[in-house]
């Protein structure tokens, strides 16, 4: 905790930088994923090659896709978020396939009963009582995107792994210490926020549910 009091200007910017990258990357990851979840939900030929797809990307090593993409998108936080971002799609577009799945068929019906279009019941219906279990999956996400993020500090992104890269190559453990564990604090953070938020919207689907 030594460095994290002696440099609380220096952590909190790099905190600020790393939140920027996560949550830059996990919106552009929900602004892609979502929709293609609720498409395959009705085209279910395209499950299989997203959902591969999608799994592939996430098993490449970040330095190898940081790598690849350097030629393209050159060092900086540009390649982060892009990276960030498909590594975040598996876990959006398999929850948000999941939540609309898990729509209980009678919610449904009484939907058609009442002469609502496919439009609206995925509006008003599918997507209000899929919206905990897809939020679990941005949870996932973004979790998963601080640990990678700070990785991304070797190719000029910033971040907290610019704590621990730097404490690296002067031989500072304390520097690498406050680094990992301001890293893990913020994902814990996020973690809890993110959980708090879907359990609220459990608790308000369960009743809407019923009704249906």
């Amino acid at each position: 905790m030594t460095y994290l009091l002696e440099n609380p200007e220096r952590v909190w910017a790099l905190t600020l930088v790393h939140i920027q990258l996560v949550g830059t990357s996990v919106a552009i990851a929900m602004l892609i994923g979502i929709p293609v979840g609720i498409i395959i939900t009705r085209l279910r030929w395209l499950e299989a090659p997203v959902i591969n797809t999608t799994g592939i990307l996430y098993t490449i090593p970040s330095l190898a896709l940081f790598a690849i993409m350097i030629p393209f998108t050159g060092i900086g936080a540009t390649t982060v978020i892009i990276a960030l971002a498909a590594y975040s799609l598996l876990a959006i577009v398999r929850n948000t396939v999941a939540g609309i799945d898990g729509v209980p068929p009678a919610t449904l019906d009484a939907a058609r009963g009442m002469g609502m279009t496919g439009g609206q019941r995925l509006v008003l219906v599918e997507l209000p009582l899929a919206l905990p279990v897809i939020l679990a999956g941005i949870r996932l996400a973004a979790v998963a995107a601080v640990g990678i993020a700070t990785i991304g500090a070797v190719v000029g992104a910033g971040g907290l792994g610019r704590l621990i890269f730097d404490g690296m190559r002067t031989l500072d453990a304390d520097e690498i210490l406050a680094g990992a564990i301001a890293a893990s604090l913020l994902a814990i953070v996020i973690d809890w926020g993110l959980a708090r938020l879907g359990d609220s919207l459990r608790r308000d689907a369960s009743p809407a549910a019923g009704r249906g």
